[in-house]
């Protein structure tokens, strides 16, 4: 292992960002009452243009007024090819109240995007005298994002998430599919008379989770476009946490508690981590630098996979 030792990433739970337009402010009570993590409020895909000027009033207004608990608060601004973004963040830094945690900044195609947002934040903060530093996540959905994704992760110190925006990745891609998420029709394997359907963004969530994992940020599976299929998005869910990330968006309330589920370390599996760290604890007190639990090796790494296991249900039961 490297000497250089892999930075932790902020300690907060983000099992579902609940994403929600800007542009309907009738939903952001709702929203503030659910049981997701995060709370995005979008300025961007969602919001028509005419609609922009008002979504921002919107957002920047409810930021102070309505009681978001101890969710993380985040604001999707526009992106950086658009004439909205410069407007999104220097009005909600010189306007909406510090409740503010985070900004999102969609496709994210190189460092220098992120860069130019940080150059910006840091100069409203220090012209308002803002004591809070405002955090950022991204999202790759391009190929550009894709293949300078650890250069994205490691831009910022204000970087706390990165997610996988796989509608606009899969037309960037060129990719011949409409579906956001997901395992598609035509992506399969055909052995023996059967199709198997494999997963067309497993490459790209591995990557993703790769930088995140080298620069302490936190990777997150972005939309499942089909609300009415629970069973895809528990799927999808599902393989992303066996890759290693935190959590997943959700597009609709119907999938919070998808998300939650998937993302919250069962009972079982927290017990089992909690024998595995004693086990190799007696094997330390005995000598040994392995043990054998219940009938499978394990040994200085398992404690490590058990701890993550572990860490994860602590954290979430003292939210």
């Amino acid at each position: 292992m490297s000497f250089r030792i892999q930075p932790t990433p902020v300690a907060r739970p983000n099992r579902c960002q609940l994403f929600g337009p800007g542009s309907r402010p009738q939903l952001f009570e709702k929203m503030a009452a659910s049981a997701a993590d995060v709370i995005n409020l979008d300025l961007e895909d969602s919001v028509a243009p005419d609609d922009k000027a008002q979504a921002r009033k919107n957002v920047i207004q409810a930021i102070g007024d309505i009681d978001w608990g101890n969710k993380t608060l985040s604001v999707r601004i526009n992106g950086l090819d658009s004439g909205y973004w410069y407007r999104d963040v220097v009005d909600l830094l010189e306007q909406a109240s510090d409740r503010l945690d985070l900004i999102m900044i969609p496709k994210a195609g190189c460092a220098a995007d992120i860069y130019a947002v940080d150059a910006l934040v840091t100069s409203v903060e220090r012209a308002m005298g803002r004591t809070k530093p405002l955090g950022f996540e991204v999202i790759i959905e391009s190929a550009a994002g894709i293949s300078h994704v650890e250069e994205i992760a490691a831009a910022s110190p204000r970087l706390q998430a990165m997610s996988l925006g796989a509608a606009d990745f899969a037309a960037s891609m060129g990719m011949q599919t409409t579906g956001i998420g997901g395992t598609q029709e035509n992506y399969y394997m055909h052995h023996a008379g059967a199709k198997y359907w494999s997963d067309p963004w497993h490459w790209a969530q591995a990557s993703i989770v790769a930088a995140c994992r080298t620069h302490g940020v936190l990777p997150v599976d972005g939309p499942f476009g089909d609300f009415s299929d629970d069973e895809g998005f528990y799927a999808q869910a599902r393989r992303s946490a066996t890759l290693g990330m935190v959590g997943k968006w959700a597009i609709h309330p119907k999938q919070v508690a998808l998300a939650n589920e998937v993302f919250t370390p069962s009972e079982a599996a927290v017990t089992e981590a909690r024998e595995i760290l004693a086990a190799m604890e007696k094997a330390k007190v005995e000598g040994a630098g392995a043990t054998v639990y219940k009938g499978r090796l394990v040994d200085i790494a398992s404690i490590k996979q058990a701890e993550v296991i572990v860490k994860q249900a602590e954290m979430i039961a003292g939210t």
